[in-house]
């Protein structure tokens, strides 16, 4: 069984948020989730909008960036790369689950989860939840 997990979720493992303890668990048991390539960027820019509102400081920033890179390079985390045809899949799921109001990156997650034949899909982003339950995946809210 492939697991996924989408940023919205993964930040949960480096910033202490409500849930924080519960992802924690469900990612060591899944032994490596995979995520896309794109959390890469996602991530580093969830870490400076929320040090630009002022819910974390700049030592907290670059402490949970180092630990998810340090991750990411230990092989961590899977990281499912996006293709030409990967992005196709994404836009055809705003048709697919045409009563969900999927935002880009939320489609650009569930057609990586797709690519890698996930069965589980692990969120705390209640329209990317919605849409991979359509979409028939195990879902794990973190929210």
């Amino acid at each position: 069984m492939t697991a996924y997990i989408d940023t919205s979720a993964l930040a949960k493992c480096y910033v202490r948020e409500p849930r924080s303890l519960e992802v924690l668990d469900w990612v060591e048991r899944q032994g490596v989730p995979t995520t896309a390539i794109l959390t890469l960027v996602e991530f580093r820019c969830l870490l400076a909008r929320r040090k630009r509102a002022g819910q974390i400081d700049a030592v907290l920033e670059q402490r949970a960036l180092a630990a998810f890179d340090g991750h990411v390079r230990d092989a961590a985390w899977k990281i499912q790369p996006l293709s030409v045809g990967d992005y196709a899949s994404a836009r055809d799921l705003i048709a697919i689950v045409p009563a969900v109001a999927l935002r880009a990156l939320d489609a650009l997650h569930l057609a990586a989860a797709r690519a890698c034949n996930a069965t589980a899909f692990a969120t705390s982003d209640r329209v990317q939840a919605d849409a991979a339950e359509a979409l028939g995946f195990a879902v794990h809210r973190f929210y």
